[in-house]
């Protein structure tokens, strides 16, 4: 018997809408969901690799409770009423000492995070955090201050813009394969692209505007490119008389930063962005400057990031198509969401977050994901109150947080540390129990809420069986908080059983995703009227330049420019990081197709530099910072600023039951040191200088 399962990919976070071809009940092929405008059967190389993770050996197979000391590689198999009964008897032992704030769970955002923030809310603790806070925290913070909405709640009108501006937002390589295709017909219709990096990518490569940038410049660069459109009276003056407050506060501050002082800062000439800037404002307002994907860079990227979203308003670009757009959901056509556990009524935690999210020393990032990087401080310094457990849910704090070194010493104060995965991580292989996840493929789903111009909602459908002794996330869960007597919170017995109930208000059932995939409220674009309709969520109602989230926290709206430190030694680098195509985070190096295409992170090192230092390409070098030193190959390049040196995230696992990625290449979180953008909550990850030099 032969079917076509409709469902959505789980190989990176995009979750981007698949179909699966399954014979005699083994899943053969798997393409892009050919119903689904902009996917149309396409499919990145980390979707194409599904069916390698499906029928990998070397991810975890059963249940496993540690029996050595952590890290050391004893395992015993073990059952699920046993690995359960383990952890529950455990956990409630570190509740009964030291409360249910002692526990934190960190988690990857997937369909399933309301069920594991349910978990917590029952044990009252207040410590759920999630990865995108080392992600896009920042970013999130920005866009809150400017218009109310988070930024997964601001989409793009890709295939409708005729100016695409991309500030290290390497979309050809670390890709959605929607904006991609969207992007790409939109080129090949007359769009033009600038992109700003240090390092040329493939993107800099189908630029018609590449600019290398000196690293860590970038707010001097539109905090210049803001003084010209301004100025010159290049900005939308209707849209922002309508719909911005505090443009002339931002024209006053923006007067002394001229394109000749950024010049000086950036490398990059006064008159090129001068004809920058009077060619975005022929084109606005269907100009994107896009607010960015991993947004985790400097110690000021609240303010890049806000300084992006400025230049937006200034061109009239928000809400409008070919620019950017709110996100709209069911309700704009009188419909409902699916609802989640955590609409249920949940016991209120009254304690603070380990992070201190919503204190006064750190009163802005979202508490929906914290701040994760604080996570080894919290632990090691007990404050504020000690933590004494670990749940890992689909996230590496050991690969994920800075300083590798100072986060393993952290987990050794813990007195539980639980994994749920797919794959043999690193946090895995030092936790004390590991609990094996059924892959996408092998599991259905809580249902994503697609919400855009037109909302819909998907579903992940189970193509075919475990393959191992394995659970989906939502029965795992369910499991533990029956052991723990939290029953009363998880309605359900299966993943079936949940998505009935989370269906039940919306007026669809389950059959009705069988044919395409997934379920759409209106077939027709929804804008809001820019002329009276538009609906920010600020206190005023509008774009605020000048914030009132900042402003009330006692943070500046417009902060002055500070320069980047530059390297002190001819040896020394500022390290940037980035990501490839082939690969997912810290996810998939153990892959058996993904790991032959890309099997190790060479260090990029500008030509220039290299010659001052005796280094050919490909040579054994040594890197170390002042957390630590290890051995990697120099990939010898004129596309790098010589200031700077770049390394793929990802890589140096720790973990010889994951073998094809063992000890191959380096983790930039060994290297990095934990340095926060304080204001906006994000990690500064390129903050951290290395030294290179040949290995003798």
């Amino acid at each position: 018997m032969e079917k076509d399962i409709n469902s959505l990919c789980f190989m990176c976070s995009v979750r981007c809408p698949i179909q699966v071809h399954v014979k005699a009940g083994q899943a053969v092929s798997i393409i892009g969901n050919p119903h689904v405008p902009g996917i149309e059967g396409s499919l990145c190389p980390k979707g194409a690799a599904g069916l390698s993770l499906l029928s990998d050996t070397q991810r975890v197979q059963t249940p496993m409770i540690r029996e050595g000391e952590r890290g050391a590689g004893k395992w015993r198999n073990a059952s699920w009423d046993e690995a359960m009964e383990y952890i529950a008897q455990r956990l409630k032992s570190v509740i009964s000492a030291h409360g249910g704030r002692s526990v934190a769970w960190g988690e990857r955002t997937q369909l399933s995070t309301h069920i594991s923030k349910t978990f917590m809310r029952a044990i009252d603790s207040p410590n759920h955090f999630t990865h995108d806070a080392l992600c896009k925290g920042s970013l999130n913070t920005a866009c809150r201050s400017l218009t109310g909405y988070t930024d997964p709640q601001i989409g793009i009108d890709y295939a409708n813009t005729r100016h695409l501006v991309l500030y290290g937002r390497n979309m050809f390589e670390a890709m959605e394969v929607k904006p991609v295709r969207q992007f790409s017909r939109a080129m090949e219709n007359g769009a033009r692209l600038t992109y700003i990096d240090p390092r040329a990518t493939i993107t800099a490569s189908k630029a018609h505007r590449y600019w290398m940038i000196r690293p860590g410049t970038d707010l001097a660069l539109n905090y210049a490119l803001m003084h010209i459109i301004i100025k010159e009276n290049l900005y939308d003056a209707a849209y922002v008389k309508k719909w911005v407050t505090g443009f002339d506060a931002l024209a006053a501050f923006v007067e002394p930063y001229t394109p000749e002082w950024a010049a000086a800062e950036t490398g990059i000439s006064a008159r090129e962005m001068v004809e920058f800037a009077e060619e975005v404002s022929r084109q606005k307002p269907k100009v994107v400057f896009h607010f960015g994907y991993r947004c985790a860079n400097h110690e000021n990227e609240i303010y890049l990031r806000r300084s992006i979203l400025m230049l937006n308003a200034l061109m009239g670009s928000i809400e409008a198509p070919g620019g950017m757009f709110i996100k709209k959901g069911p309700g704009e056509v009188g419909a409902k969401p699916a609802r989640k556990l955590t609409d249920q009524e949940l016991p209120k935690c009254a304690d603070i977050r380990f992070d201190k999210v919503g204190t006064p020393d750190f009163p802005l990032p979202d508490p929906a994901h914290g701040v994760a990087q604080m996570l080894p401080e919290a632990i090691l310094k007990e404050d504020p109150y000690p933590i004494k457990a670990l749940m890992a849910y689909r996230f590496d704090p050991l690969m994920s947080i800075a300083d590798t070194a100072r986060t393993r010493k952290a987990l050794d104060k813990l007195d539980l540390i639980v994994t749920i995965d797919i794959n043999y991580s690193d946090i895995a292989w030092y936790s004390d129990v590991i609990l094996p996840e059924s892959t996408y493929l092998e599991r259905m789903d809580s249902p994503q809420q697609a919400n855009g111009l037109k909302p819909q909602m998907f579903l992940r459908q189970q193509a075919v069986g475990p393959r191992y002794d394995t659970r989906p996330g939502p029965e795992i869960i369910k499991m533990l908080a029956h052991r723990m007597g939290l029953s009363q919170y998880f309605p359900y017995e299966t993943v079936e059983d949940l998505v009935r109930w989370q269906l039940e208000p919306t007026g669809f059932t389950v059959s009705d995703f069988a044919e395409k995939g997934f379920v759409a409220y209106t077939d027709k674009a929804i804008w809001w009227d820019r002329d009276t309709g538009i609906k920010f969520k600020t206190p005023s109602g509008r774009i605020e330049f000048v914030s009132a989230l900042l402003e009330d926290a006692g943070y500046p709206s417009f902060p002055a420019y500070q320069a980047p430190n530059a390297p002190k030694q001819p040896d020394m680098f500022r390290l940037i990081v980035g990501r490839c195509a082939q690969h997912t985070h810290i996810s998939t190096q153990n892959n058996l197709y993904l790991n032959e295409l890309v099997s190790e992170n060479p260090l990029w090192i500008s030509k220039k530099s290299a010659e001052k230092l005796g280094i050919y390409h490909n040579q054994p070098i040594v890197v170390s910072s002042d957390r630590y030193e290890g051995e990697m190959h120099a990939k010898v390049t004129e596309f790098i600023r010589p200031e700077c040196v770049f390394m793929l995230h990802g890589f140096g696992h720790q973990v010889p039951f994951a073998g094809r990625s063992y000890n191959k290449g380096q983790s930039d979180a060994a290297f990095m040191e934990n340095i926060t953008d304080a204001v906006g909550g994000s990690p500064a990850f390129h903050e951290t200088f290395v030294r290179v030099r040949p290995l003798r």
